[in-house]
C-alpha cells in the first residue's frame, strides 16, 4: 500500500504539470549555440579561464556563461533565436562587450571566431572574482574543487584528491568522510557505480588523479536527491568532454610508491558525440608494520596478548569506460555509456603473537573484483522553454573473490576460506521539470531500484596442519540479500523580489528488505525489513549584494545498513578479532540544519558555514571481549558487531578561503569542526567509556605560485583530528607534499615532479579501545613517502560545452558503507 501511495503521489505532480510527453516535441522552437575564441591584442596567446556572460541585447542581467578552456575556446549551448550581448571579463581585462551578438531560426549557431580583449591599466573587481574561482568555486547548492589544475596530485589517485576538498576527509583506510561523517555518498559522473557499494575505498584508490576533472560536494541536498548519506553528496567528474571535433589527453606518472596512466578520447560531429577513456593504477609493493596490545579480563578468561607484524601489499587496477550520444531533434536526444572496473591486490602477512599460548602465524590474501555500469538516458524537451522530461535506467554488476589462508605454528587450526559474491542492481528513474512562471519551477519524479546479492562463503580446515584442507560445513555459508527501495519527489523553486530565493520539497522513500542466512549447522532464521521514510528539504537563499549570499537549509537524511552490516556470519580472518553483522538494525536518520554566508572580498572568496545535526539510531563498531577455547587453553579475543547505540547532537561550523598575498601566489585554507557527545540508550551505557564532549577537526591548506615562463609550483597540508566513538578513537591521520611543473607548446604538453611526504618514510597511526572487560591498543605503520615525474599531453580541437550544465541519468545515494571496503558478504561463523 506504500508503494502505492508514492505511486498516486508522483502522478498527481505530473498532473499538476500539466506534463504531456510527445514524440515531436509540439513545435518547440530550435536552440543553437554561441562559440569563439578569446585573444590577448598584445602576445596573441588565448585567454584560458575568462568569464563569458550572456545578455539580452541591452539588458543587464546574465542570462548563461562559462570559461574558457586552455586554447581561449568558449561555447554557450541551448541559445534561443534572438539578439544578444557578450561580455568576456578576464582579471586585468576591462570587460569586452559584443552588442548584438544574433541568431534566427534559419541559423541558430553563431562562431564568431577570434575575439581580440586588450589589457588594462587598472584591475576590475568583478572580474578578479571570477578569476579566482579557476580551483574552487562555491554555487548556490555545491562546492566545486576543479582538480585538473592541482598539479601535485598529478600522479596519485582519487583519494590522494578527495583529502584536498573543502569539508572532506580521507582516513588512513581510505574512507571518506564529510564534515566529519562517513555517511556520504560517493557517485562518478553524476551516477552510482556497484563497485561503490562494495568497496568504496578500493575503487577510489583505482581511479588515476589525472583523470579527475572536478569533485563537487553538496553537504545539503534537496529531496530531489535519494535520501541516503547523512553527510551529503560526493560527485567525482571524469575528463570526459564534449568538444566539436576530434580531441584527447595522454597522462603517465610514475613514482615510488604508484604509477598510473590513462587515455582520453572525444569526438562531436554534429548532433552524435562518442568518448572513451582507458586508464590503470600500479602500486609497487609496500610494506606496513603492526603493534597490538589487548587485555582481557573476565570471569572466565584473564590474558593479555601483544603481536607483532608487517604486512606487504600489491594492488593494481584497470578502468574503463565509453559513451556516444545522439540528438535526433531539438526535441529528443538519447545517451548510453558503460563503464568498466577491475581491481585485485595481494597481501602477504607475518604476526608473532604472545598470549596464553604464543603463536606466529602467516596470512596470504587475494581479492579481486570486477564490475560494470550501463546506463541508457532518453531526454524530451517540450514547447515551452525548460520543460524536460528524463528517463533513465542503468545496469550495474559486480563480482567479487576473497580468498585467503591463515597458518599458526600452534594453538589454533589453519583455515582456508574462498568467499564469492555478486552482485546485481537495476534501477529505473523519472525526472520532469516544468517552470510554471518565470518565478516559480516545479520538479518531480520517481525512481525504483532492485539490488540482487548472493554471498557463498567456502572454509577449509586443516586440523593436522599437514597442509591438507577439508571442507568445514559448520563455518561455510550462503547469505542471499534482496533490497528493493520505492521513491517519489517534488520539489518547488520560488523566485521572490528582492533577491530572495526558496526551493522546498519532499521525498517519499519505501524500502523492503530480505535476508536469507543459510548454514548447515546454524539455525538462522531469514528476516525482513520493511519502514517508509518521509523526506523534506528546505533552502532559503538571499542574495545580499553582488558579492555575498547568505543561505540557510534544513535536510533530512537516512542511512540505510548494507550487506556487511546485515549479514549474520561471523568472519575470522583474524581468531582474536572478529565481526558479526546484525540484521536487526534500523537505518540512522539525521536532521541538519545549516546557515552559510559566502563573499568575495576583493581577491578573495571567503566562505562562512555553522550547522546543527541531530542523528538517531547512530550506528557504531561495538567490540565485546570473548574468551576463545583451544584445548583447554583460554585465548582471549574480541567479537566486533553494528549496533544502533543510541542518539548524537553535533555542532559544527567550518570555513575555507582563498587569499593573494601577490598576483602570482593563491593561498587556499578549509577549517571544518564539530562535536560528538553520544547518548547511549539502553545496555550500550554499559559499553560506554568515552563520556565528554570531543571536538573533532580537519583542514587542509595549499599555496599555488605562477612563475614566468609557464613554471607552476605548488605545496599542500591535509590532516584530521582523531575521531572518537563510544568505546575509543580512531587515528588522527595527515599528508604534506609539494609538486611543480613546466608547460609547454601553449600548455598542450606538462612535465612535473612531485613529492608526498619527502621527509618521514613512514607514517604511524594510533588507536584505542577500551569497555568493561578489555581494552586494547594498536599501532600501524604505513610508507607515505614517495618521488614522482608526470607527463601530460592534449590533442585536437577542445571545444567545451557549458560547465554548469546539469548532468542527467540514474542517482543512487542509498546505502551506507560504513568501512566501505567490506567486500560482498561476511565470513563464516560458529
Amino acid at each position: 500500500m506504500k508503494r502505492f501511495y508514492i505511486i498516486i503521489a508522483i502522478l498527481c505532480s505530473f498532473i499538476t504539470a500539466n506534463a504531456q510527453v510527445g514524440l515531436g516535441g509540439g513545435g518547440s522552437t530550435i536552440v543553437g549555440k554561441i562559440s569563439g575564441n578569446v585573444i590577448d591584442s598584445l602576445t596573441k596567446k588565448p585567454l584560458d579561464y575568462a568569464s563569458v556572460g550572456l545578455y539580452r541585447s541591452g539588458g543587464k542581467a546574465p542570462i548563461t556563461g562559462g570559461i574558457t578552456d586552455e586554447k581561449g575556446n568558449f561555447k554557450l549551448d541551448n541559445v534561443k533565436p534572438g539578439n544578444y550581448k557578450l561580455v568576456i571579463s578576464f582579471i586585468g581585462y576591462p570587460s569586452k562587450t559584443i552588442d548584438p551578438v544574433v541568431t534566427t531560426a534559419s541559423k541558430p549557431d553563431n562562431n564568431m571566431g577570434i575575439i581580440i580583449v586588450s589589457p588594462g591599466a587598472k584591475l576590475l573587481k568583478e572580474v578578479t572574482i571570477t578569476g579566482q574561482t579557476a580551483l574552487i568555486e562555491n554555487k548556490i547548492d555545491k562546492i566545486v574543487y576543479n582538480a585538473e589544475k592541482d598539479i601535485t596530485a598529478a600522479g596519485g589517485n582519487a583519494t590522494d584528491i578527495l583529502g584536498k576538498v573543502p569539508l572532506v576527509a580521507v582516513d588512513i583506510n581510505g574512507n571518506v568522510s564529510v564534515r566529519g561523517d562517513q555517511n556520504v555518498r560517493v557517485l562518478i559522473n553524476g551516477k552510482p557505480s556497484g563497485a561503490t557499494s562494495t568497496s568504496l575505498s578500493d575503487v577510489l584508490k583505482a581511479i588515476p588523479a589525472s583523470q579527475i576533472k572536478s569533485i563537487e560536494v553538496i553537504t545539503s541536498p534537496s529531496a530531489k536527491y535519494d535520501a541516503e548519506g547523512s553527510a551529503g553528496i560526493i560527485n567525482i567528474i571524469t575528463k570526459s568532454k564534449n568538444v566539436s571535433g576530434i580531441s584527447g589527453s595522454v597522462n603517465t606518472a610514475v613514482g615510488t610508491r604508484q604509477n598510473n596512466g590513462n587515455f582520453n578520447l572525444n569526438y562531436n560531429k554534429n548532433r552524435f558525440n562518442f568518448s572513451a577513456n582507458l586508464g590503470g593504477n600500479l602500486t609497487w609493493p609496500q610494506t606496513s608494520i603492526t603493534n597490538f596490545d589487548q587485555q582481557i579480563d573476565l570471569d572466565t578468561v584473564h590474558t593479555h596478548t601483544t603481536s607483532h607484524g608487517t604486512s606487504r601489499v600489491t594492488r593494481h587496477a584497470t578502468n574503463s569506460s565509453v559513451s556516444a550520444g545522439y540528438e535526433f531533434n531539438a526535441f529528443n536526444s538519447i545517451t548510453s555509456s558503460f563503464k568498466l572496473l577491475d581491481f585485485n591486490f595481494n597481501t602477504n602477512g607475518n604476526t608473532s603473537t604472545q598470549s596464553a599460548t604464543p603463536y606466529d602465524n602467516h596470512l596470504q590474501q587475494h581479492n579481486e573484483f570486477s564490475n560494470f555500469d550501463w546506463n541508457l538516458d532518453y531526454t524530451h524537451k517540450y514547447k515551452k522553454e525548460g520543460e524536460e522530461l528524463d528517463l533513465s535506467t542503468q545496469w550495474s554488476h559486480g563480482s567479487g573473490i576473497t580468498d585467503y589462508t591463515n597458518t599458526y605454528s600452534a594453538v589454533f587450526n589453519n583455515i582456508q576460506n574462498n568467499l564469492n559474491g555478486k552482485n546485481n542492481e537495476y534501477t529505473i528513474q523519472a525526472d520532469y521539470t516544468l517552470p510554471i512562471s518565470k518565478t516559480l519551477k516545479l520538479e518531480a519524479g520517481g525512481k525504483s531500484i532492485f539490488r540482487r546479492i548472493n554471498s557463498t562463503s567456502n572454509y577449509y580446515d586443516d586440523t593436522n596442519k599437514s597442509g591438507d584442507f577439508t571442507f568445514d560445513p559448520s563455518l561455510s555459508n550462503i547469505y542471499k540479500y534482496n533490497q528493493n527501495v520505492f521513491a517519489g519527489y517534488t520539489v518547488f523553486t520560488v523566485t521572490l523580489p528582492k533577491q530572495w530565493s526558496v526551493m522546498a520539497g519532499v521525498r517519499d522513500e519505501n524500502t523492503d528488505i530480505k535476508g536469507e542466512p543459510i548454514n548447515a549447522t546454524q539455525n538462522l532464521s531469514p528476516f525482513n525489513q520493511n519502514y517508509n521514510t518521509l523526506v523534506p528539504s528546505l533552502t532559503i537563499q538571499k542574495q545580499l549584494n553582488a558579492k555575498q549570499t547568505i543561505k540557510l537549509a534544513y535536510s533530512k537524511r537516512i542511512t540505510r545498513p548494507s550487506l556487511q552490516f546485515l549479514n549474520p556470519f561471523v568472519s575470522q580472518v583474524n581468531i582474536q578479532s572478529q565481526t558479526q553483522g546484525n540484521p536487526t538494525l534500523d537505518p540512522e536518520v539525521s536532521q541538519t540544519v545549516e546557515l552559510d554566508y559566502n563573499s568575495f572580498i576583493g581577491t578573495s572568496i571567503l566562505n562562512i558555514s555553522g550547522y546543527y545535526k541531530h542523528t538517531t539510531n547512530l550506528i557504531e563498531n561495538i567490540a565485546r571481549p570473548i574468551s576463545v577455547v583451544v584445548d583447554g587453553i583460554a585465548q582471549g579475543g574480541t567479537l566486533t558487531t553494528y549496533q544502533n547505540i543510541g542518539a548524537n547532537n553535533s555542532l559544527g561550523g567550518s570555513i575555507f578561503g582563498t587569499i593573494n598575498p601577490i598576483k602570482a601566489l593563491t593561498i587556499i585554507m578549509s577549517v571544518n569542526a564539530f562535536t560528538y557527545k553520544p547518548d547511549p540508550s539502553g545496555v550500550f551505557h554499559l559499553e560506554q567509556t568515552q563520556n565528554g564532549t570531543y571536538i573533532q577537526y580537519g583542514g587542509f591548506a595549499r599555496a599555488s605560485l605562477t612563475l614566468p615562463k609557464d613554471y607552476i609550483a605548488e605545496a599542500f597540508v591535509f590532516g584530521n583530528s582523531p575521531r572518537h566513538t563510544i568505546q575509543g578513537t580512531t587515528p588522527t591521520f595527515s599528508i604534506f607534499g609539494i609538486g611543480a611543473k613546466k608547460q609547454f607548446m601553449q600548455k598542450k604538453l606538462a612535465i612535473g615532479v612531485n613529492a608526498i611526504e619527502p621527509f618521514s618514510e613512514y607514517k604511524s597511526f594510533n588507536s584505542d579501545l577500551k569497555s568493561p572487560g578489555f581494552k586494547q591498543s594498536s599501532s600501524f605503520q604505513m610508507p607515505f613517502r614517495s618521488f614522482g615525474l608526470t607527463f601530460s599531453y592534449t590533442f585536437g580541437k577542445l571545444s567545451f560545452s557549458n560547465p554548469n550544465a546539469p548532468k542527467k541519468g540514474v542517482n543512487n545515494d542509498d546505502m551506507k558503507q560504513g568501512d566501505q571496503g567490506g567486500g560482498m558478504g561476511g565470513g563464516g561463523g560458529r
